[in-house]
């Protein structure tokens, strides 16, 4: 618990640094905060090492799952940041990493499977989807913000924290595209690994991430073929990832915390 309360308090940190880093320049580049969010993601990354070594299995149960998303989600943030780009993204994803963390120390103990490595190798390809499409799904929201303000004429103090709107829909279609690719090597592992759907209530949770892939690959299609951008880009990157989080997590929620099923 001790090291679960300082990577949260790390977070937090982090968070408050990029913000005033960021209200003073928006160009600023990565600082002290980019070493106390590494030593945020790494003490994450430890508790779920420690959990695993312990209980000689891998633990995907809601909270961890979550937990491990969160991780993924502040690791890309810091890698962005350290490449000079979106540190902005960290205000938001700090915090939501440290909640996340938090509700896996918090949560009651379930039973670590020791899944086979094929199953592994698609548990581990999903988590890496849902943590950089999660992100995609920021950056959508970011931009939506930031276009209609500048539609309005609203120029808020806010909007200086934000990249130019062309860096920032760059950003969003390649973060889009890494987490394709990830949802299409996760669906393909499924389909090749996972034996019996019926048996283990994963049909619903295939069936929508199926949509929610032809969702974002209709966005990419339509993003190199007929250059969509703006608000149809916003919208369908957040109705997929609507599918996506309903696909593991709001299936998740509800066997495991609602029908108390493994």
């Amino acid at each position: 618990m001790p090291i679960v309360l300082i990577a949260a308090v790390f977070y937090l940190l982090g968070a408050w640094l990029v913000a005033r880093r960021l209200r003073v320049d928006r160009a600023a580049g990565a600082g002290f905060w980019l070493l106390t969010a590494v030593s945020a993601v790494a003490l994450h990354g430890l508790v779920h090492v420690l959990a695993w070594r312990a209980e000689s299995g891998l633990d995907l149960h809601f909270f961890s799952a979550l937990s491990l998303v969160g991780l993924g989600m502040a690791a890309l943030t810091t890698l962005y940041a350290a490449a000079g780009r979106m540190g902005a993204l960290g205000v938001v994803v700090f915090p939501v990493a440290a909640l996340s963390l938090l509700g896996y120390a918090l949560s009651a103990g379930t039973v670590a499977r020791d899944l086979d490595w094929r199953l592994e190798l698609h548990a581990w390809l999903a988590l890496l989807a849902y943590a950089a499409l999660a992100i995609a799904a920021l950056l959508a929201i970011m931009l939506w913000v930031q276009e209609r303000a500048l539609r309005r004429r609203e120029f808020n103090a806010w909007l200086r924290v934000l990249p130019p709107l062309t860096e920032l829909e760059t950003l969003l279609f390649r973060t889009i595209w890494a987490g394709f690719v990830l949802l299409t090597a996760t669906l393909l592992t499924g389909a090749l690994f996972v034996q019996d759907f019926f048996a283990q209530h994963l049909i619903h949770k295939s069936v929508l991430s199926i949509l929610s892939w032809l969702v974002f690959g209709a966005l990419l299609v339509g993003r190199w073929r007929r250059g969509w951008r703006g608000t149809r880009a916003v919208r369908l990157t957040l109705v997929a990832m609507a599918l996506l989080v309903l696909a593991f997590f709001g299936s998740k929620f509800v066997l495991e915390l609602l029908l108390q099923r493994v």
